[in-house]
């Protein structure tokens, strides 16, 4: 058995997943506060220097769900791990946010999709050395090319 203990919580303004922008086109824009843990704080050291950040976080009021489903951005059955469907195996979530700034340990960010109060289980530092022209958006691609 695997335990993971939180690290903090997130504030966000989303009280109900109906509020957080999802499908084609969904902006994620909203600004939050990742609220570390007093003796967390430490860990902060240095994370000022980067731009975005890797939220791992716990889908904490989300029940398990079929290996195949339909996301509201397609009418077509995919499977959960070609999605972003809460509704998973292992209720891990992984978000990426703009590093606004840090005071303490409370970090400021934009682009929060996580409800007001999901836990925290780590943070890194957004690195990436895949070039943007070498990316593929799979089946979101094809659904954005035939629209709504």
């Amino acid at each position: 058995m695997i335990t993971l203990h939180p690290i903090g919580t997130i504030r966000s303004p989303f009280s109900t997943t109906a509020e957080i922008p999802r499908g084609l086109g969904a902006q994620h824009d909203a600004e939050g506060i990742l609220e570390l843990l007093p003796e967390m704080e430490p860990g902060l050291g240095d994370i000022d220097g980067f731009s975005h950040l890797y939220v791992i976080w716990i889908f904490d009021r989300a029940e398990p769900g079929p290996l195949r489903v339909r996301p509201p951005t397609d009418g077509r059955e995919h499977g959960v791990f070609a999605t972003r469907s809460p509704h998973r195996p292992n209720p891990i979530g992984l978000t990426v946010v703009r590093l606004l700034r840090r005071e303490g340990a409370r970090v400021y960010v934009s682009g929060v999709d996580m409800l007001d109060g999901t836990p925290i289980v780590d943070i890194k530092p957004y690195l990436s050395n895949v070039p943007a022209e070498a990316l593929r958006r799979g089946w979101l691609a094809e659904a954005e090319a035939r629209g709504p």
